[in-house]
């Protein structure tokens, strides 16, 4: 009996049933017969393609451009051992299960240019070592959480070309780590908080093509790390912007009809930056 145990757990990679199964289900949801590059159900979990498995554990899926469709399964909820969950750039649709919100240890979750629909989760306060949100060029709707200003160690927020609405949460003024901020191309409205001028890591901030109105907080562009800043196609008041020295300092500054670029080298981390700020989607997160 003992050696068909050890024979199983060899089998499935050492990992547990529950999650391997949550993995079969991803397969089965996403179609994982036509994958790119697909996974062998008859191999050992640790051979299967974009999984990284740590202590008999599942602690990373990178899938990323490999053909997903279909949506995701509840299930993916019972991989409480993920730290990094990459799905971006496939063909996901569906809503984002709020049994996502279980997975407590993630510090990754990048669902971004897929065709996911619905809310995000209001739940997702739970994430709470979440650096990296990417939820870029989907379908999603409806208001931002609350509790996403609950997520105290997030660097990166990527929600643009999306239809979200509402208002930019007052609780952003907690993120005390954030760096990137990209709200683009949704249907945020309200103003923006005076509170985000605490955010002394911030480098980029996207708020382009939304319904933001009121006077937005100079103080922000007098933030010491900020190098990009889009505020283009809003409501805002007519402003002069008159602090002239926070805005040479910028890389990039684009308010409407008042467009500045000093792409300097020593301003900008690397030339992804510079494709963000063109809301482009990039491959990777600095």
């Amino acid at each position: 009996m003992l050696f068909m145990v050890v024979v199983g757990q060899i089998l499935s990679g050492q990992v547990s049933d529950l999650e391997k199964n949550a993995l079969i289900d991803l397969y089965n949801s996403a179609n994982g017969d036509s994958w790119t590059k697909s996974w062998d159900l008859n191999t050992a979990v640790s051979s299967w393609e974009g999984v990284n498995i740590e202590n008999n554990k599942v602690v990373s899926i990178n899938l990323m451009n490999n053909n997903l469709r279909g949506n995701l399964p509840n299930s993916i909820g019972d991989l409480v051992n993920l730290k990094i969950l990459n799905l971006a750039l496939n063909e996901i649709g569906g809503d984002i299960p709020s049994s996502i919100t279980k997975l407590e240890k993630l510090v990754v979750l990048r669902l971004g240019k897929n065709k996911i629909t619905g809310l995000i989760p209001e739940n997702i306060g739970n994430l709470e070592k979440l650096v990296v949100l990417d939820l870029f060029y989907n379908n999603l709707s409806g208001e931002l959480p609350i509790g996403m200003g609950d997520i105290k160690k997030l660097k990166v927020v990527l929600l643009s070309h999306n239809g979200l609405s509402g208002a930019i949460p007052a609780t952003f003024g907690n993120l005390k780590y954030l760096e990137r901020l990209e709200l683009a191309d949704n249907d945020f409205s309200g103003v923006v908080p005076e509170n985000l001028d605490k955010l002394t890591h911030l480098k980029m901030l996207v708020l382009a093509e939304n319904n933001f109105r009121g006077d937005f907080p100079e103080d922000i562009l007098s933030l010491p790390n900020l190098q990009l800043v889009q505020l283009q196609n809003n409501k805002f008041g007519k402003h002069d912007f008159k602090s002239d020295a926070a805005k040479d300092r910028l890389a990039l500054f684009d308010f409407d009809g008042n467009k500045l670029r000093n792409f300097d080298i020593n301003k900008l981390n690397t030339d992804k930056d510079i494709r963000t700020a063109e809301t482009r989607f990039e491959d990777g997160v600095n």
